[in-house]
């Protein structure tokens, strides 16, 4: 079945084919079609097409809000399938995949609610003869390029307010983790996408990405993965002055005084850093931990993550499943060899597992690193896998010191029993989303980015839909006369 969809039709490309791997046990299970060159020329144009002189942008916006309403519709009807791919896919458990349908199901509801909500707003300008607006209109044609960690999640982020706004969208998804990308493409234009303003591509960065985020037609790009890759992005859309908007990972600290309940914090923690194998951009891989509780968290942490139990992420009895390709596990076991030669103490995990039948899949033990010090590899860089590194602190300005000395910003998290405390820490934090006393839970109404290197703009909440819209004051002066300025022709 084609795997590209351009200007209303699905179609093979021209850029060859490309297979899709089960994470599991390396198999392959899909074959999809790859964009070339001409593919991306006439996505693009099909695109443009439909802006400039299509229906989308010019849809009243119930109308549009409809769309996105059967869209959230769909993803309901079909979501037992979906799930079963995303797994498939990435390799996260069955019911992390449920979980992330019902939550692009919420992202879409909530879109399709703020789009009709979104009328602008009157200035005052204490002339009565005057009517100030601001309006609200689409960027134009947007680029949205999704990572392979949460690819339905993070693609509706882009899709749903971009189509709210009344955008036209080219989709570029991960090469790696391409295929419920295509099935939301499909629902939309069962859902009554218009011809041309729903494009997909699928390919690799260099052939695909690069190209859309130089193309002097495209008005913005959306961006989610690595930093250097973000910034190769943001160097290319600067020929053109495009808008960019990008979130480039974290290095995200989960700071625990001694005051908080230590089973929770234990339990938390472990969620934290090991869900989806730490295939998590907002991962709690930094633990800051309070001195007097440090020895005894860090034995309790060891003994529960070599219990976690690893395998297919189709099984029900899986905790965790593995990660996503050959490139990423190659990439963890570097970092944790790395922390050892630098002198870290690797007290759980630190290997592949032993059971013969993960042995083909892309499996790595959750991984306990003590004895850390803030010039080490392991910290500074985002190692985006299974790996939990514990730091220790001796005061509430060490702990945020400690908290903001990392060139990202994405979030953090601060527990603690002492509610004053709570709030000054996390009001120091220098992260775009901070918890108190919890990890990792996210809403659609509320926005979500980094500080420092973790990113520029802003995805979810109202600010999330502005991302893609321009903002116009239209003055009405209603009793026009004379300026009176220059008198001297008179």
């Amino acid at each position: 079945m084609p795997s590209l969809f351009i200007d209303g039709q699905w179609t093979s490309g021209s850029g060859g084919s490309a297979e899709v791997v089960n994470p599991f046990d390396a198999s392959v299970f899909e074959t999809v079609d790859q964009a070339g060159p001409d593919d991306v020329e006439r996505a693009v144009a099909a695109a443009r097409a439909a802006f400039d002189t299509g229906p989308w942008p010019g849809t009243p916006v119930g109308e549009r809000g409809a769309l996105l309403h059967r869209v959230a519709d769909l993803l309901q009807r079909d979501k037992e399938e979906i799930a079963r791919v995303e797994t498939l896919d990435t390799g996260k458990t069955l019911v992390e995949s449920r979980i992330d349908v019902d939550d692009v199901t919420a992202v879409f509801r909530y879109y399709a609610g703020l789009a009709g909500k979104d009328t602008g707003r009157l200035v005052d300008t204490g002339n009565p003869a005057v009517v100030s607006r601001v309006v609200h209109e689409p960027v134009g044609v947007c680029v949205l390029i999704t990572p392979w960690n949460y690819p339905l999640l993070q693609l509706s982020w882009k899709v749903a307010p971009a189509l709210a706004a009344g955008n036209t969208v080219v989709i570029k998804p991960s090469e790696v983790t391409p295929l419920t990308s295509v099935l939301l493409v499909r629902l939309l234009e069962e859902a009554g996408a218009p011809r041309g303003v729903v494009n997909i591509l699928l390919g690799e960065g260099r052939t695909v990405g690069a190209p859309l985020s130089e193309h002097p037609d495209v008005d913005m790009v959306s961006f989610t993965g690595g930093l250097a890759t973000g910034q190769a992005i943001m160097r290319a859309a600067a020929t053109t002055v495009k808008r960019v908007a990008v979130e480039l990972g974290g290095k995200n600290p989960n700071i625990v005084f001694a005051d908080t309940d230590f089973e929770t914090v234990v339990d938390n923690a472990l969620t934290a850093v090991f869900l989806h194998a730490g295939q998590v951009c907002s991962a709690g891989t930094r633990l800051i931990v309070e001195d007097a509780l440090h020895d005894d968290l860090v034995a309790e942490l060891a003994r529960r993550a070599d219990r976690i139990r690893l395998g297919n992420g189709l099984d029900k009895d899986t905790e965790s499943g593995p990660l996503v390709s050959a490139a990423q596990l190659a990439k963890i076991e570097d970092f944790v060899a790395s922390a050892r030669a630098e002198g870290a103490r690797v007290v759980a995990g630190g290997h592949r597992p032993e059971e013969p039948g993960l042995r083909n899949g892309f499996f790595y033990r959750p991984t306990v690193i003590a004895d850390v010090r803030r010039d080490m590899r392991v910290i500074r860089e985002e190692t985006f896998g299974p790996i939990l590194t514990v730091e220790r602190f001796t005061s509430e300005e060490e702990a945020i010191a400690l908290g903001n000395d990392t060139e990202y910003g994405l979030s953090g998290a601060v527990w603690t029993g002492d509610a004053g405390r709570a709030e000054r820490v996390a009001r120091a934090l220098r992260h775009g989303t901070v918890w108190i006393n919890d990890f990792g839970p996210y809403f659609p109404g509320a926005e979500w980015g980094g500080f420092k290197r973790s990113g520029n703009g802003r995805e979810l909440g109202p600010t999330g839909l502005a991302e893609y819209q321009e903002h116009k004051h239209i003055w009405h002066n209603t009793q026009p006369g004379p300026a009176g300025w220059f008198t001297g022709g008179v």
